[in-house]
């Protein structure tokens, strides 16, 4: 069961902006603010949409959940979110009456919300910095999230012989992370030619030959890891080890230079200062850099002009590219260093000094 004290403190930092915003009330929508206002619920029917099926509601004195009769009966036994303090307000499944509910909930029409919906105020954006900074609840869940995912796709990568195709490779992943209740938000697998050719390689009918790279953001409890494996069935050349201890060391360099209290666009300018001692200078043009994860793919991806200061225990997944070759984990931010949360298990390791810390880095499988 989710502790009480962390719904309190969520509940009292969107108290906060109701004040500061002079709302009766915010409705959140979107399942990743879902899942941060319940410690890790779902909302979701399907996973290709942003926005769940059954809405939170928090006013000045209440917790709301707002949702048809469909939905309800899940949402109250499996959800379990009035053991967590929230009143169900359900309706008949053919009327819409989720924004005039709010209102009357609120009472006020001084109702914000996390995504454009009919006249309610969006404050979406002053909503996501909230979820940046985890509470320790939050760090032990992902830590978990980190692992068992690391676990998969380095065993989803053991399997792969030449002759597969890629899209096999990925249904192996999925029956892997489907045994721990993940969801796989984004994969990739791309085979030979195909990982220098393309930067999101959606996986295709392609047999695989000499090469793989498999990549995935997978969640539970809400929280998202990002990471990338390469396998390889013949000797790893000077180039390509070149260029792949080259794509880590930079990777590494972001991780280190994410510091809490310290503007995010240092790392980024921290990593392309490494791409051009590395004699790689262009390459970050084909491909954004990464940026912050937590309850989103990425929170915000990172770039010259993005203005925002680091938190503590804020995760992030850089993922610099060199052709033919991609970095890729997830790390938490803390006041005492980067934690890498996605991590080599079975794989060959890399240690990687940056930063002045050590970092323990996947290295390249042979087989």
């Amino acid at each position: 069961m989710i502790a009480t004290a962390e719904l309190d403190y969520k509940w009292a930092k969107v108290r906060d902006l109701m004040s500061d915003k002079g709302l009766a009330g915010i409705l959140f929508r979107k399942q990743s603010n879902f899942a941060w206002l319940t410690g890790g619920g779902r909302n979701c029917v399907g996973l290709a949409t942003e926005i769940g099926v059954g809405s939170l509601l928090i006013t000045e004195d209440a917790q709301y959940v707002l949702c048809n009769v469909i939905e309800a009966p899940r949402l109250t036994a499996e959800e379990q979110v009035e053991e967590l303090g929230y009143v169900v307000h359900s309706y008949p499944w053919y009327e819409d009456r989720e924004l005039a509910l709010s209102k009357q909930l609120a009472g006020s029409d001084k109702v914000g919300c996390d995504v454009p919906f009919g006249d309610l105020s969006v404050v979406g954006s002053d909503i996501a910095p909230l979820r940046w900074s985890l509470t320790h609840w939050e760090v032990e869940r992902y830590r978990e999230v980190g692992f068992m995912t690391s676990l998969a796709i380095e065993d989803a990568a053991r399997t792969i012989r030449p002759g597969d195709k890629e899209c096999e490779v990925i249904g192996r992943l999925a029956a892997l992370l489907w045994e721990n209740r993940f969801d796989f938000i984004t994969t990739f697998c791309a085979a030979d030619e195909r990982i220098s050719q393309f930067r999101h390689p959606i996986a295709t009918e392609k047999t695989i030959d000499k090469r793989a790279m498999l990549c995935v953001n997978a969640r539970k409890w809400g929280l998202i890891v990002s990471l990338t494996r390469f396998v390889q069935f013949c000797t790893v050349d000077d180039d390509l080890r070149r260029r792949y201890d080259a794509n880590v060391h930079i990777d590494c360099v972001m991780m280190a230079h994410s510091i809490p209290g310290q503007p995010v666009v240092n790392a980024f300018n921290k990593g392309l200062k490494a791409y051009r001692q590395h004699g790689f200078e262009k390459e970050y043009e084909l491909h954004h850099q990464g940026g912050s994860i937590g309850y989103e793919g990425r929170d915000y991806k990172v770039d010259f002009n993005t203005d925002i200061t680091v938190c503590d225990n804020q995760g992030f997944a850089w993922n610099p590219s060199i052709t033919g070759c991609k970095s890729e984990d997830t790390m938490l931010a803390t006041s005492s260093g980067p934690e890498l949360l996605s991590r080599p298990i079975t794989f060959p390791v890399l240690e990687v000094e940056a930063g002045g810390h050590v970092f323990r880095r996947p290295d390249i499988l042979t087989m």
